[in-house]
């Protein structure tokens, strides 16, 4: 690359990883919509993340560096339809 190319990096790449479906590290986390012990709604760089389990807990957050650790039996990961708009994931928060 030439001397002052500045081209811009991602602050995080958004990349989930999960360990026989009890431990999930997810980077890349904008925000999180809400949570109980069954469902996890969370925003992510590549958009609206789902979450379905069982006894699901967060062990970690940190949204500065767009970091999350839950524990818990994870049943599905869903992303939202880009299609859709964001009222789709958002709403249902606001139930």
């Amino acid at each position: 690359m030439p001397v002052g190319d500045k081209t811009p990096t991602p602050q995080w790449r958004h990349q989930i990883v999960m360990v026989d479906r009890e431990e999930m590290t997810i980077d890349g986390v904008v925000n999180l919509g809400s949570f109980d012990d069954h469902e996890i709604i969370l925003e992510t760089e590549q958009g609206g993340l789902l979450i379905r389990g069982e006894s699901l807990n967060i062990k970690q957050l940190n949204l500065d560096n767009g970091h999350i650790i839950v524990e818990g039996y994870v049943v599905s990961l869903s992303y939202e339809e880009e299609g859709k708009s964001k009222k789709g994931l958002l709403g249902r928060l606001l139930k």
